[in-house]
């Protein structure tokens, strides 16, 4: 016959399973408590990286603002175009933003409920220790019941490690993506400022070409005025030089006339004196030999010597001889003038050659600086464009930047939704 237990080993029975119960409810908050702290210490040090992370975008975005002021001077209908972008971006932005928001309320109230779950079950542990003298079955019950709440809490536990953990793997992939836009941002910023020294220089070159292009040009119109007024004044000094010996070639013309005559008279003047101091024998046979040799007779002679009277209004011929001989140095002191008036043309045409030669020069010169001028401009023009290429590879990379930092914000946001953090200190800066 089998028989029942005693008292004294049910009682053992019971105290032995009030103990095991007992040590497993303090072996359970132990665990509770343990997560509750991990839970606070990830929560402030999720709060204190996204903290981190948020300024650090701000410096980047400060940054990036700058770039895109800097791009801009370079490039105003890009910069236009990119603060369109930037605005339309800002905009889903801010529909992001309020979406999350309301994500993050629906979270919120989860969290609420979870902390109520866990004061719930706080209040039913308390239950327990309280009601440890109540029937072992029910005590089986809680008991059971609290494991099931502490598996449930242990895994939610382990979940929010596992995200905590990726989200710290993310962390650490944003921090290395973030130090490769330092390093490029100081290099962009380097080659920006030796781009801008090398603008300069090409500019300054630029204002020295134009000051001397001026100068030459200046030179050619000053050189082409100067042999204007040379090609002017030869011009009229030749009509005035050709007036002058016109009216010397006349005068000579005239002089010498007068001097023909003057000597012709002369001439028969002495014959006349001879004739009278020869007998009328001699007269005749002289007479004879110029009528023989050909020369004129005294009667042309005379018809000569009237119509000089007739046109110079003297009969006295000793005022004429006289008035030939100062007629004569008056036709050497123009014979010397004119003489002197070649020397003159001539010395004014060297001068003439000279300057045409000069002039040609001069156009030679102009024309080589021209030439030098179209040179260093086509070179000026190519590293123009070369600069606009580079400044537009360069606004290339500061929009791919600013695609990174976008990605950057909706790590951070995401960050921000998964570790239910508020919000409400970056709300306005976003």
């Amino acid at each position: 016959m089998i028989q029942g237990r005693s008292p004294i080993s049910a009682r053992s029975d019971n105290s032995e399973m009030d103990g095991a119960e007992s040590s497993e409810i303090t072996k359970l908050q132990r665990q509770l408590r343990i997560m509750e702290r991990d839970r606070q210490t990830y929560n402030f040090q999720a709060r204190e990286q996204i903290r981190k992370q948020q300024q650090e975008i701000e410096k980047l975005m400060r940054e990036q603002e700058e770039l895109h002021r800097n791009l801009g001077a370079c490039k105003n209908s890009s910069r236009q175009q990119r603060d369109n972008e930037d605005g339309q971006s800002l905009q889903v932005l801010l529909e992001q933003r309020d979406v999350i928001e309301e994500e993050l309320e629906k979270e919120r109230q989860a969290q609420k409920q979870l902390q109520k779950e866990i004061l719930s079950i706080e209040v039913k542990l308390a239950e327990v220790r309280k009601g440890a003298a109540s029937s072992s079955d029910k005590q089986r019950s809680e008991a059971g019941r609290t494991l099931k709440a502490m598996r449930t809490l242990e895994y939610k536990l382990d979940r929010v490690f596992t995200r905590f953990n990726e989200q710290l793997a993310k962390n650490n992939r944003l921090k290395e993506e973030l130090q490769t836009l330092h390093i490029e941002r100081v290099r962009f910023q380097q080659l920006r400022s030796r781009l801008n020294k090398e603008l300069q220089e090409v500019h300054k070159s630029i204002g020295q070409i134009i000051n001397h292009s001026t100068a030459a040009y200046d030179g050619r119109a000053e050189a082409q005025t100067k042999m204007s007024t040379m090609k002017e004044k030869a011009e009229k000094d030749r009509a005035h030089y050709n007036a002058e010996m016109k009216e010397l070639e006349r005068i000579f013309s005239h002089e010498f006339s007068t001097k023909d005559f003057m000597s012709i008279k002369g001439r028969k003047l002495t014959e006349q004196d001879d004739d009278h101091e020869m007998t009328p024998r001699q007269i005749s046979v002289l007479k004879e030999q110029k009528v023989d040799s050909g020369e004129e007779s005294l009667e042309a002679l005379e018809e000569v010597f009237e119509r000089i009277q007739a046109v110079m209004g003297e009969d006295n011929l000793d005022l004429l001889v006289n008035r030939f001989i100062q007629a004569e140095d008056r036709n050497f002191a123009l014979f010397n003038f004119v003489n002197e008036q070649n020397n003159e043309a001539e010395t004014l045409r060297k001068q003439i050659s000279q300057i045409q030669k000069q002039m040609e020069q001069l156009q030679l010169e102009g024309l080589q600086r021209e030439q030098q001028h179209r040179s260093l401009l086509r070179g000026i023009e190519e590293q123009r464009k070369e600069y606009e290429s580079q400044a537009e590879t360069y606004e290339n990379q500061a929009n791919a930047e600013s695609r990174i930092l976008d990605e950057i914000k909706e790590g951070v946001n995401s960050v921000l939704f998964k570790m239910e953090c508020d919000r409400s200190l970056i709300d306005d800066k976003l």
